[in-house]
């Protein structure tokens, strides 16, 4: 199945910032320096003003001060426009940004081809079929790229992170020419191993659960009734049932977070605003005049799309998800 032109600009915005994750240290654009014993931020020394206190040449009072003004305003700063952005529009830094997401979608399609699942932890596979009808790649061999993908993303992570605390020329060298200092050696070794633990066991896990940035986004976006959010049609449910033949629920099956799409705002909190979920519904849809039943909403339609879920529809959801299961293990 081709991309849409929105997953075409969100995969490009996601290889953007991926690559800015990686090169940032290398151009002392924001990084702590252990050996310098200070930070970088945009080529310039960053001193929070410890040094001055110690030597004598500052009171306490203006010490203070100084680290308000150099700590904590440009972190409230930046705390204020992620929060802001996910209050009025929702998880977009998670979902069009964040380096780590990008990961756990490369990964859970692997996982994908090699499982039928994207997650070792469903407990269904999905159905071998693409939204548009099309037979999807299901080979346990896929399982030779899923391992080393795991692996070298986390020793690619595990080399960033240590180049945000060392001088990133003097890792790379020491890299290249294999004479890494015993404890940065360790440190790369440990941290591969958590990270790959966790891209292969977990990797959605935590960012529903465990992840401060994403958490804190999700309740700012909860607290908006007006944010924008994927309204369901849920005038049209009985649709539905023809989804991709009645085989499989195709906004399900894409969900990189595994949510369910059509349920209501509140049990949608971990949602990363991908938009798969609608563009796999445009495309079962793409023949039918009435068009898609997934979109986005915002504003009063986004309060009202909320207001509209009630029991029945509930019960109908869980009617097709049953109906689902029991067509996709027919056909397994």
């Amino acid at each position: 199945m081709s991309r849409s032109t929105l997953q075409r600009s969100r995969l490009l915005t996601q290889i953007g910032f991926f690559v800015l994750f990686t090169v940032t240290p290398v151009f002392d654009l924001l990084r702590y320096d252990l050996v310098a014993g200070h930070a970088w931020f945009l080529t310039f020394e960053w001193r929070i003003g410890l040094d001055d206190f110690l030597a004598g040449r500052i009171s306490p009072l203006a010490a203070a001060g100084q680290i308000a003004l150099t700590v904590f305003l440009p972190l409230l700063a930046a705390a204020a426009l992620v929060i802001g952005v996910a209050w009025k529009w929702g998880r977009l830094y998670c979902g069009w940004l964040c380096p780590h997401f990008s990961v756990v979608e490369t990964i859970n399609r692997l996982m994908l081809r090699a499982t039928g699942k994207h997650s070792l932890w469903d407990k269904r596979t999905t159905a071998p079929w693409e939204p548009d009808g099309t037979p999807a790649v299901r080979d346990a061999r896929y399982w030779l790229a899923v391992v080393p993908a795991a692996l070298g993303f986390a020793f690619a992570w595990a080399v960033v992170f240590l180049t945000y605390l060392m001088p990133p020329f003097q890792v790379y060298g020491d890299l290249l020419s294999l004479s890494l200092p015993h404890n940065e050696v360790i440190f790369i070794a440990a941290a591969t191993t958590v990270i790959a633990a966790e891209f292969l066991f977990a990797r959605h896990l935590f960012c529903r659960y465990a992840c401060a940035v994403g958490i804190f986004q999700s309740i700012a976006w909860m607290g908006n009734k007006k944010a924008m959010v994927v309204g369901f049609d849920r005038e049209r449910i009985n649709s539905c049932a023809d989804c991709v033949g009645g085989r499989t629920s195709a906004c399900d099956a894409v969900c990189p977070m595994r949510l369910k799409p059509r349920n209501v705002k509140r049990w949608m909190f971990a949602c990363t605003q991908c938009g798969q979920c609608v563009d796999a519904c445009a495309t079962v849809n793409r023949d039918k005049p009435q068009g898609p039943l997934l979109r986005w909403v915002s504003g009063e339609a986004a309060k009202q799309n909320e207001a509209g879920f009630n029991a029945t529809t509930l019960r109908r959801l869980q009617q097709l998800g049953a109906s689902a299961d029991e067509e996709t293990r027919g056909k397994a």
